[in-house]
């Protein structure tokens, strides 16, 4: 029987250092079914580090109150931090002005927003809307109702076997009819980096619009949305080590402003009247009601983390946890890696021989291993390979090539239980 052992790191360490880093973050010091706790669900959620919880313990310690209406010195406070926060995901991910910057419940918010807004006033019967068979759910549904409101087309771009889109296909695929394209950049199941500028920049040859879904490439990598020449850019905090139930939508200026409101309510409007409301100016109008004041702070405090660890510093991290990984689940029989695409994030889905993946999730959690295992919200990725389900590893910037020797070594005993 094959066993796995550890392999030499395939490429230089980033320089991190990991263990002072792992401090930071109090749930990684847990013990769990008498195991140290081996975290590796980071593409569902990420931990949070002392800076993103005292900075959110701050807020309702000493600056609690409502924002942009109150006049005492508490409102104005959490004003200025929630509006310091707009600032920072704006350098974060390069957009040319904060007011392009509209804080969502996460990326889900952020693309309903832009299918409920945008799309509705664009898509006509007999239209067509472009996204890929790698996409999240919350890529897939809210275009789906659309077309369905609209009596438009969804198009699918294929996936090929290694886990790449067909690129021809989609130059195929757009057409005069496309009226947008909504394309995930990073695959959170097959871990795939999409070529999302070139793709870009041939939907605008054409006079089309693109929205990218960031929410894998947000935490994982440099993300310069004008570079990218993204038109809409969706991603969650939760996923970049901030709170969960709050994230953001970058829109390029002039489709915001010509965009009508998400949802109707305070803070969004200007005047009110029986007969008649104006609407406030962007981004405000589609920031209706009272926000997650708390989670925008601790968002704006998750992108000072990470600016302050260094964005390069981290993927450089991850890509050597993935190139280690990769090597080391190899040695290991019966286990086969879904997703094998050349430019790829640090995610690693697999199924084992005889072995259903909730079936390794629950040996791996009784080691005090944490993985997530199932369909990954990804559906129709599941159905382009015949497979019910994935069990997957994913990485961040506090994990160990030590965590992956646990792993390895745990997935040989989970072969071992179904033998």
């Amino acid at each position: 029987m094959s066993t796995a052992t550890a392999v030499e790191p395939i490429v230089k360490s980033a320089g991190l250092d990991v263990e002072t880093l792992r401090a930071q973050f109090p749930i990684l010091s847990q013990v769990v079914h008498g195991h140290p706790l081996v975290y590796l669900d980071n593409a569902a959620t990420t931990q949070k580090p002392l800076e993103v919880i005292e900075a959110l313990v701050r807020y309702y310690t000493d600056d609690n109150s409502n924002i942009h209406r109150g006049v005492h010195l508490l409102s104005e406070r959490a004003t200025m931090h929630y509006e310091q926060a707009r600032i920072k995901v704006q350098e974060f991910i390069g957009a040319e002005r904060a007011d392009e910057i509209v804080f969502t419940r996460g990326t889900t918010e952020s693309i309903n927003l832009v299918a409920a807004t945008y799309g509705r006033t664009h898509v006509r019967a007999g239209d067509e809307i472009l996204i890929t068979g790698m996409e999240h759910h919350s890529n897939i549904v809210p275009w789906q109702m659309l077309c369905e409101e609209k009596e438009a087309h969804l198009r699918v771009v294929p996936v090929n076997q290694d886990g790449t889109l067909d690129i021809d296909g989609y130059h195929a695929l757009l057409s005069d009819r496309t009226r947008i394209v909504a394309i995930v950049q990073v695959s959170n199941v097959l871990g795939t980096i999409n070529p999302v500028r070139e793709m870009i920049k041939a939907a605008h040859e054409r006079g089309i619009p693109v929205l990218v879904d960031g929410a894998q490439s947000a935490p994982h990598g440099a993300v310069n949305v004008q570079d990218l020449g993204a038109d809409f850019f969706a991603f969650s905090a939760h996923k970049m080590y901030g709170p969960t139930g709050v994230g953001a939508l970058y829109g390029r200026y002039d489709l915001l402003d010509a965009m009508p409101p998400y949802q109707g309510g305070g803070d969004m409007i200007s005047s009110v009247t029986f007969e008649h409301s104006t609407y406030n100016t962007v981004p405000h109008k589609f920031e209706a009601g009272t926000p997650n004041i708390a989670g925008v702070i601790g968002f704006g405090a998750a992108v000072d983390w990470i600016q302050k660890i260094g964005v390069g510093k981290i993927a450089q991290h991850e890509h050597d946890l993935l190139l280690y990984g990769a090597k080391l689940l190899s040695t290991i029989d019966g286990l086969t890696v879904i997703g094998n695409a050349h430019d790829k994030a640090a995610v690693i889905s697999f199924v084992m021989d005889g072995v259903h993946p909730h079936d390794i999730g629950t040996v791996l959690d009784l080691e005090g291993i944490a993985i997530r295992t199932g369909q990954h919200c990804a559906q129709p990725v599941m159905d382009r390979y015949g497979i019910p389900a994935t069990a997957r590893a994913s990485f961040a910037c506090y994990n160990t090539k030590a965590e992956l020797d646990k792993l390895a070594e745990a997935l040989v005993r989970v072969k071992e239980v179904f033998e």
